[in-house]
């Protein structure tokens, strides 16, 4: 099968969108397709695909203003081409909004079916950034995923969302987890002492630092005695949060075996934003063995089995955040029983089995267009 993927990040950017279409085309790869992504060009330029498991094309771009890590794809016949050229037998669409629209549009003029893989909730961001445009980010959101021919929720919950705004043809496909890289045995004492000297508890966040993660919640968290907040990432927050969190750790972006060995050193992982449609680093927590805080909305919901995870709180609620780690902290065989299930709960998840998941639906949706034709 010849597959082109029309993502809106690709590596060497570090989000979620980015990291599932890199899995995806790894898993395509893996199982003897032909994958093509079409990406928006990085601030590096050239050389940075190097590593990439199937060719390439990247479309110019520009920074997002005011949030410079995210960049924008400009218009171009790239993208078009590319599907032309690659005989395309399906297109794959990660969280479609400016280059996905357009590999949309470029599939429907081919007559090449198209999957849509829902990934961002542009409606929470709406609220968060501008304090309004909810019902006008659904009405893109609809408009985006009605044409295509399949649409993909991580979560139940994104699930419900899609269906309640009238996104029609809408499936579940959830994302995978490297339960080789990320492990329990990885936690590492050296690490511990050095990010809290005086054996303070650690709680850590990891992931974008902006004001859709809510990270400040983490305040009362600071003020617990005996616990250091250790906290992973970048993003425009970060110099608000210094002065929000006093006493935090700021480790700056951390990938790969590092990043796994800083998970698995941590006694509760807590993740605060409520607009989450999947939240990859909860289930990356889940792996190396460490319970879980999460606001009870949006992804987490499928993920945190509360109670025997970790522990869901109402979102926004900094007071409930603390309480919760507080709970956490005063109790080490709980931390360990939590950390120990969650570990057990996503040993199936791996990359390789929702990657087959994925190839099902587009089994599906190719059935469905060659039944269409033969009618």
């Amino acid at each position: 099968m010849r597959v082109v993927i029309v993502t809106e990040s690709f590596p060497p950017d570090v989000n979620g969108v980015a990291h599932c279409a890199l899995q995806t085309a790894r898993h395509l790869v893996d199982r003897g397709h032909s994958p093509l992504v079409v990406a928006p060009a990085t601030a590096a330029g050239t050389g940075t695909d190097a590593s990439a498991p199937c060719p390439v094309v990247r479309v110019p771009s520009l920074p997002l203003p005011g949030y410079p890590q995210v960049r924008v794809a400009l218009p171009s016949r790239r993208v078009a081409a590319a599907i032309a050229e690659h005989r395309a037998d399906l297109v794959h669409l990660a969280s479609p909004f400016v280059l996905g629209v357009r590999g949309m549009a470029a599939a429907a003029r081919l007559g090449i079916p198209a999957v849509a893989v829902y990934q961002t909730d542009l409606a929470g961001y709406a609220r968060t950034y501008v304090h309004a445009g909810e019902a006008a980010a659904w009405r893109r959101i609809r408009s985006v995923h009605a044409a295509a021919d399949l649409t993909l929720a991580p979560s139940g919950a994104a699930l419900h969302d899609l269906e309640s705004h009238g996104v029609p043809r809408v499936r579940l496909w959830p994302r995978g987890v490297d339960t080789a890289r990320f492990r329990p045995s990885l936690r590492d004492e050296a690490l511990r002492r050095e990010l809290a000297p005086n054996g303070e508890l650690i709680v850590g966040y990891v992931g974008r630092l902006a004001p859709e993660k809510q990270v400040e919640l983490l305040a009362g968290v600071c003020g617990l005695e005996g616990v250091r907040v250790v906290v992973v990432g970048d993003g425009p927050s970060l110099p608000s949060l210094t002065a929000a969190l006093p006493g935090a750790v700021f480790l700056g972006r951390r990938t790969g075996d590092e990043l796994a060995r800083i998970f698995a050193s941590l006694d509760v992982f807590a993740h605060t934003g409520p607009f989450e449609t999947f939240c990859q680093t909860v289930q990356e927590a889940m792996a190396s063995g460490v319970p879980v805080v999460a606001p009870a909305a949006g992804g987490p919901l499928d993920l945190v089995a509360h109670g025997r995870t970790g522990l869901l709180v109402p979102p926004r609620d900094a007071a409930a955040v603390r309480d919760a780690v507080w709970a956490l902290a005063a109790d080490p065989g709980l931390r360990a029983a939590y950390g120990a299930a969650g570990r057990a709960t996503v040993e199936g998840r791996t990359w390789a089995a929702v990657g087959d998941q994925l190839l099902g639906h587009y089994a599906g949706v190719l059935a469905t267009r060659r039944t269409a034709v033969a009618a």
